[in-house]
């Protein structure tokens, strides 16, 4: 009896609990990410073809980006070392390096950061913004001013 009063009396309030839960769960995942934290698919801005899997991690307010997959033709040297690199980096393998290093927030960017392009060895100073909703990030690594650049739309992963 006392079994039964009390799932009775609890029975109500869980599936109201259950159901708000329910109701509130999309919401969470319709909100757009507002980091850049995360996996993203760099396309080249050339070929329009996915070149990388990038993941863009944050300590102290700053983010840095480290490929975390190559997305290469199967004929291609899937461990690619950087040949066009300099100093601590060359020759070091593609997978695994950090390219984007210092990118902080500022208003609805992320700037002051820099990128390393590894098919051409470069470092360029960067900007990120996101785009739709936080599924798309405009990256944009220039010389000297923003407007001397170029820039790659990554697609988010996870």
């Amino acid at each position: 009896m006392h079994k039964l009063l009390i799932n009775k009396l609890l029975m109500p309030l869980l599936m109201t609990a259950a159901a708000g839960s329910a109701l509130l769960a999309p919401a969470a995942f319709a909100q757009a990410p507002n980091s850049a934290v995360g996996l993203w698919k760099n396309i080249d801005d050339h070929s329009g073809k996915p070149k990388a899997l990038i993941r863009i991690t944050e300590a102290n307010g700053v983010l840095s980006g480290k490929i975390e997959k190559l997305l290469r033709d199967p004929s291609e040297d899937q461990n690619p070392k950087c040949v066009k690199c300099e100093g601590d980096l060359k020759d070091q393998p593609i997978l695994g390096m950090t390219i984007i290093t210092g990118m902080q927030k500022d208003g609805s960017e992320y700037n002051g950061g820099k990128i390393l392009d590894p098919d051409n060895g470069k470092v360029y100073k960067s900007k990120m913004t996101l785009q739709e909703n936080g599924q798309k990030l405009d990256v944009r690594g220039y010389i000297g001013v923003p407007m001397l650049g170029r820039t790659q739309t990554w697609l988010r992963q996870e």
